[in-house]
């Protein structure tokens, strides 16, 4: 090679992005969960929404859809008085599992879990959690660790980190 070549250069890995569509559905193979999806937002303090419905997960439509670039988040609750909720088996998740998410034009989004971790809700990483990353990403969140009977919350956040993997255009 001369010395006025320029350096090879490495192919840049292609990145998949979807259009924005609201996601649908949930399926989680790995731990049986086959779900239908509600919105979320923020509350009037600032907070993100949480699901009013113990059994069904709710996607922050404040950040991208599933697909597009960015990070996209599901969240979803543990358990209640009642007993286990939606969220309930999401700790059992491990590298390597698949997520799909059905959206509202058709296309299933599947994501390949990277890593599950547990933080103190007062050490919430919401830049890793929320922040764009330069891919396209899904994270799904849920409450975990000790239980504080005085507030009646959990002391700590399960965070299921994932990658888009393919996106499936509808069935025509």
């Amino acid at each position: 090679m001369s010395k006025n070549s320029p350096a090879p250069t490495t192919p840049k890995p292609i990145q998949l992005v979807g259009q924005r569509s609201s996601p649908i559905e949930l399926d989680i193979p790995a731990i049986g969960l086959a779900v239908s999806l509600s919105t979320l937002g923020l509350n009037a303090d600032g907070t993100v929404q949480v699901p009013t419905d113990i059994q069904q997960p709710g996607w922050y439509r404040l950040g991208p859809s599933p697909g597009q670039l960015g990070s996209a988040v599901i969240l979803g609750h543990v358990d209640s008085y009642q007993g286990p909720a939606v969220f309930f088996k999401l700790r059992l998740l491990v590298a390597g599992d698949l997520l799909n998410v059905v959206l509202a034009n058709g296309t299933t989004a599947q994501f390949k879990v990277t890593s599950v971790a547990e933080y103190l809700k007062s050490n919430f990483p919401d830049q890793a959690v929320y922040g764009p990353h330069g891919l396209s990403e899904l994270q799904l969140v849920t409450c975990a660790g000790a239980f504080d009977t005085q507030t009646g919350h959990y002391l700590s956040n399960i965070v299921v980190y994932s990658s888009l993997v393919a996106l499936s255009p509808a069935h025509a």
